[in-house]
C-alpha cells in the first residue's frame, strides 16, 4: 500500500495512493531505513482505517498523538490525520467538549459526571493524550478509586461513566480501542444500607410532624414518591378524589418518552392525610407541599434535598428513632416491599416508576414480618400434620376393632 523511495544524499520519501486515488508523498528527509520503515507501516495502518471506515488500532493512534509537530504537519497535509484531532486527544479538552455536546441529559446528570471527570483529570493529568491511556492504566484508575475508600457501587458507576467517555472518543476516532472496555467491578447493595420503615415507626414519625412534614412523609412512605423531586412537584390538580387516583409528575424520568408521569392509587393510608392537608391549604394553593421547600430544592442544575435531610433527621430523633441510611429512599423502598406482598410485581413497579430488575436489586427487602409469617405458617402446618396423623391413627384403630369383632361371626358361618 505504501513504498519507500531513496533520494540523493540519503533522503527518503514514503509514497502511497490516497483513497481518492491520487499519489501522495511524505518527505522524511535524511533518516535511516529503519525509521522510514516505521513511518511506512503507520501510513499503511492509517490508510487501512480510512478505506475500511474502522478506527485505527490503539498503538497507531498513540503513535500519531506523539508525533513531532513537523512530521504531524506532513501527515495532515496529505490527509492522513487532522490537526484538530490531535488537540482533542488531550484528556481535559475532550471531556469538557463531551459534556458540552451532551445536550440530551439534565444538568444534575452532568454534575454527577463531573465527579468522574475530576477523578480522571486528577489521576491521569488533564494534558494526558487519550491514546496513551491503556487498559493497564484504566485498571490502575480502578484501584485508585477503590483506594479512596469509595463504596463498591460508587466505583462501579464511575467506571461505567469513564467507559462511556472513552467509548465516545473511540467513535470519534480519537483512540483505537476503549481502555475501559473490560475494566469494571460488580455493584453491590449492602444489607446494612437497607432499612424497612415499619408502619409503627411511620405512625410515630407522623405524630411529631407538622402538617407540611406529615404530607411529605406520607407521600414518600405511603405513596412511594421520590423525594424531593416528585413530592415537591405534586399539584392538587394531580389528585383525582373521585376516581381515587393520583397522577405523579416524575422529573427524574421526564426526558424518556412516556415517562413524564405515572398514575398511582390514592392509597387508603394516604387518603386521610392528603384530605387533611387539602383542608389546611390556603385558597388557590397549587402544590400539595407548600412553603419554600420547592423553590430551594428545584435549582437550575437539578433537584436538591436542600435542608430536607437535616430536618428529617431531627424529626426521626424526636420520634425516638435512630436515623437510617438513605433516609427518603428507605421510605419509598419500604412501600414497594409492602405492595409486592399483595400485588404482582409488574403492577407494583408500574405504580412506583421503576422496573422489576431495579426493584429486586435496590428496593425489595426481607422483613421481620416475613420471618414471623413463615414461622406461623410452619407452626400451623405442623399442627395440621399432627392432627391428620391423629385422625389416621384413630381411623386405623376403629377399622381394626371392627374387623376383630366381625371375625368370629364369619367363622361360624363357614362352620
Amino acid at each position: 500500500m505504501a513504498s519507500i523511495a531513496r533520494d540523493p544524499g540519503g533522503k527518503r520519501r514514503v509514497l502511497f495512493v490516497a483513497p481518492d486515488e491520487k499519489r501522495k508523498t511524505i518527505r522524511l528527509g535524511k533518516v535511516s531505513q529503519r525509521s522510514a520503515e516505521q513511518v511506512k507501516f503507520r501510513v499503511e495502518r492509517l490508510l487501512e482505517s480510512k478505506l475500511t471506515g474502522h478506527a485505527v488500532d490503539a498503538d497507531t493512534a498513540r503513535w500519531v498523538a506523539e508525533l513531532a509537530e513537523p512530521l504531524a504537519d506532513k501527515f495532515a497535509r496529505v490527509g492522513l490525520i487532522q490537526r484538530h484531532d490531535r488537540t482533542a486527544m488531550k484528556l481535559r479538552p475532550f471531556l469538557t467538549d463531551y459534556l458540552a455536546r451532551r445536550i440530551d441529559v439534565k444538568p444534575a446528570t452532568k454534575e454527577v459526571w463531573q465527579q468522574v471527570v475530576r477523578n480522571l483529570n486528577n489521576h491521569f493529568g488533564g494534558d494526558r493524550e487519550l491514546p496513551t491511556i491503556t487498559a493497564g492504566h484504566a485498571e490502575d484508575f480502578k484501584m485508585h478509586l477503590i483506594g479512596e475508600g469509595l463504596a463498591p457501587t460508587t466505583v462501579h458507576k464511575r467506571l461505567q461513566f469513564a467507559r462511556m467517555f472513552f467509548r465516545a472518543a473511540q467513535k470519534r476516532e480519537l483512540i483505537g480501542a476503549n481502555p475501559f472496555a473490560e475494566v469494571t467491578t460488580k455493584p453491590t447493595t449492602p444489607t446494612d444500607r437497607q432499612h424497612f420503615v415499619t408502619p409503627a415507626e411511620t405512625e410515630r414519625l407522623l405524630a411529631v410532624c407538622n402538617p407540611t412534614w406529615r404530607v411529605i412523609v406520607a407521600l414518600a412512605r405511603y405513596g412511594g414518591l421520590r423525594c424531593p423531586s416528585e413530592v415537591l412537584s405534586l399539584r392538587w390538580q394531580d389528585v383525582d378524589w373521585e376516581t381515587e387516583r393520583i397522577v405523579v409528575p416524575s422529573p427524574k424520568t421526564a426526558h424518556h418518552p412516556g415517562k413524564g408521569n405515572r398514575t398511582i392509587p390514592l392509597f387508603a393510608e394516604l387518603n386521610p392525610i392528603l384530605s387533611e392537608t387539602f383542608e389546611l391549604a390556603p385558597e388557590g394553593a397549587e402544590y400539595v407541599v407548600g412553603g419554600g421547600y420547592r423553590k430551594s430544592a428545584n435549582t437550575p442544575s437539578g433537584w436538591r434535598n436542600c435542608n430536607l435531610r437535616t430536618q428529617f433527621e431531627r424529626l426521626i430523633k424526636r420520634a425516638g428513632l435512630q436515623p437510617w441510611p438513605r433516609l427518603f429512599h428507605a421510605l419509598r423502598a419500604s412501600r414497594e416491599t409492602e405492595l409486592a406482598h399483595d400485588y404482582p410485581l409488574h403492577v407494583v413497579t408500574n405504580w412506583l416508576g421503576n422496573t422489576p430488575r431495579i426493584a429486586l436489586r435496590h428496593y425489595l427487602q426481607v422483613t421481620d414480618a416475613d420471618f414471623a409469617q413463615a414461622a406461623r405458617r410452619g407452626a400451623e402446618c405442623g399442627a395440621q400434620v399432627a392432627q391428620n396423623a391423629a385422625q389416621q391413627a384413630h381411623a386405623a384403630r376403629r377399622t381394626h376393632s371392627q374387623e376383630t369383632t366381625k371375625a368370629p361371626a364369619a367363622t361360624r358361618a363357614y362352620a
